[in-house]
């Protein structure tokens, strides 16, 4: 019986123990080749080196191998165009298999000696992994050097710098373009060491208690670009750790890219115009002609629910699984890349909205509010003998005493600020409520000051990889 539905094409790969069909319901949920097509170079490159493996252990001769060989590159010639029409194989294991029967003959059934599914899918998928990382962290790489070009590129424009979402001290925007700047960094090598921990090759496990026949593992290693050999054959085909790893690196990517989001979505509305988005990653309105929406940020932002959904049904999948291979991890696959496919459509159009990015020094200025300077005043005042605590207190109660009157604290009448008013008054005043000043005063690594903005700008980039060659 299965043999009959394997020439009809639509075969499964452990047929022998069953006397009749599948039902057609269970058909339907068994089907995953419509989620893991995308892993057929993976599986005929994995083929064509087990092929190898089986020549160096004897299981093949020269002419079988080349047979196979041959025929796997035809296989991937028609797998060009996508998946064949009307095929209903289970999977795309099952259909790169009754293809190369196709182009290869009988020899095709002894690829399949000493493997198993279960570390033929562990070594595709982890194939898969290893490349999706490295674009990853190309992509990441190109985010990353917009931020840190647009710091550059603003780094003379003096905004308020917000905790709570209240103004708090002066900061330039080239500072606040490296805070993202920063956490992509290290978001990059949280995707490399997933893509670490995903070189490690599980191909001769077996299904679960490793092969029979004396294949090299290592030359397989060798051959595959693999980091390490699994140590246990169990312990390879169930584990999933590095995908795990690799889609928790992506849910906080973005957690990361939604902050930037939530930042430009309120810096570029009418209540802060700070920054314009270029109107190629903007949107207008079906209704009312005056409209601009930043679209690019509120689509990035939404996405982050996807990626997080991800981790949480990746997480919960994995842990109620007994050693070994079980069936449940075909659906991990599909959240592994549902986050890489994601970010690779969230990652380009940011990339470009942050190198469109311009900030309007203009309107920034008219927001300026003389309080964002309270704290320069209270260190004024610890520099003429009072503790900060006093100081604290002091300036806290002229910015009471400025609200109750309606005026700005820089045009707090003199007087008022009472005997320690004297510490602070005159040019001495003046030199306070400067905003370059203010942010020049910050001059310790990682400070506001021009310098130390600049310096981080060279960090930063000395941190990015080193574009591929």
């Amino acid at each position: 019986m299965r043999s009959e539905r394997s020439a009809e094409g639509g075969g499964a790969l452990w047929g022998g123990r069953f006397a009749s069909g599948m039902a057609p319901e269970m058909e339907a949920l068994n089907r995953s080749l419509d989620a893991d097509f995308r892993l057929w170079r993976e599986d005929v490159r994995g083929s064509r080196a087990w092929a190898g493996a089986l020549l160096g252990a004897g299981v093949i001769d020269g002419q079988e191998h080349r047979a196979l060989t041959e025929g796997l590159s035809r296989v991937a010639e028609r797998l060009q165009a996508g998946i064949p029409e009307g095929a209903t194989d289970e999977d795309v294991h099952t259909l790169v298999e009754r293809l190369l029967t196709e182009e290869a003959g009988t020899v095709a059934g002894k690829l399949h000696t000493g493997r198993s599914r279960n570390d033929q899918v562990a070594t595709d998928l982890r194939l898969w992994g290893m490349d999706a990382a490295a674009a990853l962290e190309e992509q990441l790489a190109g985010f990353a050097g917009a931020l840190i070009d647009l710091a550059e590129r603003e780094i003379d424009v003096i905004l308020p710098g917000y905790t709570h979402l209240q103004q708090g001290q002066p900061i330039r925007a080239g500072h606040w373009a490296l805070s993202h700047a920063w956490a992509i960094l290290r978001d990059i090598g949280r995707v490399r060491r997933a893509g670490r921990q995903a070189a490690v090759l599980p191909l001769g496990s077996g299904a679960i208690a490793g092969c029979p026949f004396p294949v090299d593992r290592e030359a397989l290693r060798e051959e595959l670009g693999f980091h390490a050999l699994s140590e246990n054959s169990v312990d390879a085909v169930g584990d999933r750790d590095w995908s795990a790893e690799l889609i928790f690196a992506g849910a906080l990517i973005g957690i990361h890219l939604s902050r930037l989001a939530e930042d430009l979505v309120i810096f570029s509305s009418h209540e802060f115009s700070f920054v314009e988005i270029g109107e190629g990653y903007t949107t207008g309105s079906s209704l009312m002609p005056q409209k601009r929406n930043p679209d690019v940020a509120e689509l990035a932002r939404a996405k982050v629910g996807r990626l997080v959904g991800n981790l949480t049904g990746v997480l919960t999948l994995l842990k109620g699984l007994p050693a070994g291979y079980n069936r449940d991890l075909q659906d991990e696959k599909i959240l592994l890349f549902d986050t890489a496919d994601a970010l690779a459509l969230v990652l380009p159009a940011l990339t470009g909205a942050v190198q469109s990015l311009r900030f309007r020094g203009d309107r920034i200025a008219e927001r300026l509010s003389s309080e964002l300077l309270a704290t320069d005043l209270a260190d004024a005042l610890v520099r003429s003998g009072v503790p900060f605590r006093e100081s604290h207190e002091i300036v806290g109660g002229w910015v009471r005493e400025a609200e109750k009157r309606g005026v700005s604290l820089a045009d707090l009448p003199a007087g008022i600020t009472g005997r320690w008013g004297g510490a602070v008054s005159g040019p001495a005043l003046e030199e306070i409520f400067d905003w370059e000043r203010s942010v020049e005063a910050r001059s310790v690594d990682g400070g506001t000051s021009r310098g130390s903005v600049l310096s981080q700008i060279r960090h930063a980039r000395s941190r990015l990889p080193a574009a591929p060659t």
